[in-house]
């Protein structure tokens, strides 16, 4: 394999493959060993682990991981880097790339389909790691937790501000519906912050990484969780209102005076706003909606 965690190693490789860093794909290449290494001692990797990679880049933390990992797919939508993939890891007998796009991945699938059935939905679980560009984070995580893939544990790196919103709690600023739906499905953790010097070529912003533990059961017990996510998007919808008027105008059926006595059902002020609610008040929220929608 060739080490390509340095700026003077990817240069080399974009000027023998004749490529360019693709800004619609937000592709900054990691080159920073000591980040590589903090990134995979967070997911604890073991020779019984099977690694989900997603958008290997240049393979520098591919290559590391399959060092440790018993195997790793690593699934790449940039035709053009496979190449380049191909030469960067040669003679890791236990790493295959996939093209494709992950938002359409089904990665349970993938993963039994790569091991006989031994990981993947009804196997056992694997983990994920991915360095992910801004334009994808949040539908590639909703798609990740919403489908109920089998990972055990998912290092992810992301945006700094993206990675505080992941974390933030109730009454905070960054506090929105991809917070509630990651912290219901997961447990979440900002590990460490990763500065913008350690990418080729630099992004904009600094970066963070951030474990997602997935949770056996969710974080709270809901009726209905089409329902339950239906209205976590109508209360963060329109920020600026009270958790009244934003229910009122989501379209979701009842009339102001209805939504009224779903609120007070759960001892939930009118005049508060989505972004103060806490899960298990969502939760509450839910299951008054349903029993009014069905008339009781």
């Amino acid at each position: 394999m060739i080490q390509v965690a340095s700026p003077a190693a990817v240069r080399s490789i974009m000027r023998r493959h004749n490529i360019s860093c693709r800004k619609s794909l937000g592709q900054n290449f990691l080159v920073d060993l000591n980040i590589i290494q903090k990134i995979l001692d967070s997911a604890e990797l073991t020779l019984d682990d099977l690694v989900l990679e997603i958008g290997p880049g240049l393979g520098a933390l591919t290559a590391q991981a399959a060092q440790s990992a018993g195997k790793v797919l690593a699934v790449e939508v940039d035709r053009g880097l496979l190449p380049v993939l191909a030469e960067t890891l040669e003679g890791a007998g236990n790493v295959e790339v996939i093209e494709g796009d992950a938002l359409k991945t089904d990665f349970d699938r993938l993963a039994g389909e790569k091991t006989g059935g031994l990981f993947g939905s009804g196997g056992k679980k694997y983990k994920l790691i991915a360095n992910l560009p801004y334009y994808i984070t949040s539908p590639l995580l909703m798609h990740l937790l919403m489908n109920r893939f089998n990972f055990s544990v998912a290092i992810v790196m992301v945006q700094r501000e993206v990675a505080e919103r992941l974390a933030a709690g109730p009454g905070a600023k960054q506090y929105g519906a991809l917070s509630v739906a990651v912290q219901y499905f997961t447990e979440s953790k900002i590990l460490f912050k990763v500065p913008r010097t350690v990418f080729f070529p630099a992004p904009e912003v600094d970066s963070a990484v951030v474990r997602l533990s997935q949770r056996a059961l969710p974080a709270v017990s809901v009726r209905d969780e089409k329902t339950f996510f239906k209205l976590v998007r109508a209360a963060f919808g329109r920020r600026r209102k009270t958790l009244l008027n934003s229910l009122d105008g989501s379209g979701l059926g009842p009339d102001k005076a209805t939504w009224l006595k779903v609120l007070q059902r759960c001892g939930i002020d009118a005049s508060r706003r989505g972004e103060t609610l806490a899960l298990a008040e969502f939760a509450c929220l839910t299951g008054a909606y349903l029993d009014f929608c069905a008339g009781l």
